[in-house]
């Protein structure tokens, strides 16, 4: 399994946004583990967070567009895209503005940030989303359509057709995330001169300027449009490339374009929040497919995670047995509620119960219709976490294990007598300090039962 990762240290940078020209300074910072991309408007107060999520998408207009709570995040996409570039699980943004820095319509300064502050393995291991079967999503407004089909490997492929001689029709292929740097980083956001005058008219891209967009001349500039642009850009003359770009600009690649909208689908992908086993092909991709798609697929995910139910080999002989855990933990019956120790690891534990008729419990516990209690399932997870927690010291038997807290608690199914109970609890953070923060879930019968956020602390008993 791979680990997830994180930056080492934080990491700034300014620049302004395309769109509103106010000037931002963004901060990279190292986030916990599960925590994924997140965003952090330090302008406004108490600090509200976005996450990267594409149910938080608004619009896609000029951009992707995030909005919670009234709080926005405009055109996130270079930077997301620079994140998953670079391998990176978890990293906090922090912004004093709600655009991010357009900086040269690329994802180059961004990558260049993230190597600087360094890559951190952390303990718990990355999710990743193995794509089974053909998911696609289609505009038929548009004609666009983003695809991923099953692969070994994360691979995209864009090709794009604006029905412009200027631009013609290109592909662009990224066949290992490790070759963005070198092969779409330096990729520029572009735009059509048709596109730019309705821009230009609507008091928009304040920010641009000749070196952070490639703009593509697809009609005869008049004029007053030369006058408009001279001014827009802060320049005294202006012209046409033979290549049919505007001037002072030099395209990284024939193909910049589709490598452009390449980087766009990785970054607007990342709203899934969760990386993708799989080969996307996207056919005129643009962020409004893009993002349409994410929101299909994060919906996906959720709905097969809130399923998915790990399998254990029971007859397998446990980590530890009964006696084991009795030698680790304080606990006796009746108030010890796990048999055995499948498997630990430093970030996870899996532990079993049997549960019977002869529970102390459902003496009184609807003797006539038992049904375990769920605090007593709760007590179970966090049983199965203290041996997790207890084996990070050499004497676990001085010790002991309180309760600090309990969150997003759900009883999902009944556990009756005759149910084999299976717990997996996995670090939310680092055992620091003699403290485990986990999710802890609980299954019996093919199906998830219960589960809960939970934290703890040993201490050492009082002699």
């Amino acid at each position: 399994m791979v680990k997830q990762k994180t930056i080492k240290t934080e990491i700034s940078l300014t620049g302004v946004g395309l769109h509103t020209g106010k000037e931002v300074k963004m901060t990279f910072k190292p986030a916990p583990v599960n925590n994924g991309f997140t965003f952090v408007r330090v302008d406004l107060e108490g600090h509200p967070i976005i996450e990267a999520d594409a149910n938080y998408v608004v619009n896609t207009q000029r951009g992707t567009n995030l909005e919670k709570l009234g709080v926005k995040i405009q055109t996130p996409e270079h930077v997301l895209a620079a994140l998953v570039g670079c391998d990176l699980d978890n990293v906090i943004i922090e912004l004093n503005a709600s655009e991010l820095p357009i900086m040269d319509g690329s994802s180059k300064y961004f990558v260049e940030a993230l190597e600087e502050a360094g890559v951190e393995e952390q303990t718990a291991n990355r999710n990743v989303y193995v794509v089974k079967e053909v998911i696609s999503f289609t505009d038929e407004a548009s004609g666009s359509e983003i695809l991923v089909m099953p692969s070994d490997h994360y691979t995209v492929t864009t090709m794009v057709d604006f029905g412009t001689k200027i631009l013609g029709t290109q592909n662009a292929t990224l066949k290992n995330i490790g070759d963005f740097k070198t092969e779409i980083a330096s990729s520029r956001t572009f735009s059509f001169l048709h596109e730019l005058e309705s821009l230009l008219d609507n008091g928009l891209i304040k920010g641009g300027d000749l070196n952070n967009a490639i703009v593509y001349v697809d009609k005869e500039i008049s004029a007053s449009t030369m006058e408009n642009l001279k001014v827009a850009f802060d320049k005294e003359t202006i012209s046409v490339k033979p290549n049919g770009i505007l001037d002072n600009l030099t395209l990284h690649y024939p193909n910049e374009a589709a490598r452009h909208k390449l980087l766009d689908v990785i970054g607007d992908l990342a709203l899934i929040g969760t990386k993708i086993q799989g080969k996307i092909i996207a056919n005129k991709p643009g962020h409004f497919v893009n993002t349409q798609f994410a929101k299909k697929m994060a919906k996906m995910i959720k709905i097969e995670q809130r399923n998915y139910v790990p399998v254990y080999d029971l007859n397998q002989e446990p980590l530890m047995d009964i006696h084991k855990i009795m030698a680790m933990l304080p606990h006796r019956p009746p108030f010890l509620l796990i048999d055995r120790i499948i498997e630990m690891s430093d970030s996870h534990v899996v532990g079993m119960k049997n549960v019977t008729m002869n529970e102390n419990f459902f003496v009184g516990h609807f003797p006539d219709a038992p049904v375990m209690p769920g605090v007593l399932i709760v007590e179970a997870m966090a049983q199965t976490g203290g041996i997790l927690v207890l084996s990070t010291v050499p004497d676990p038997e001085n010790y002991l294990t309180y309760f600090m807290k309990i969150d997003n608690v759900k009883f999902k199914h009944k556990v009756l007598p005759g149910d084999t109970l299976t717990f997996k609890c996995d670090l939310i953070t680092p055992i620091r300090r003699g403290i485990c923060h986990m999710q802890a879930n609980a299954y019996a019968n093919g199906k998830l039962v219960a589960e809960a956020e939970l934290m703890a602390q040993i201490a050492k008993k009082q002699q």
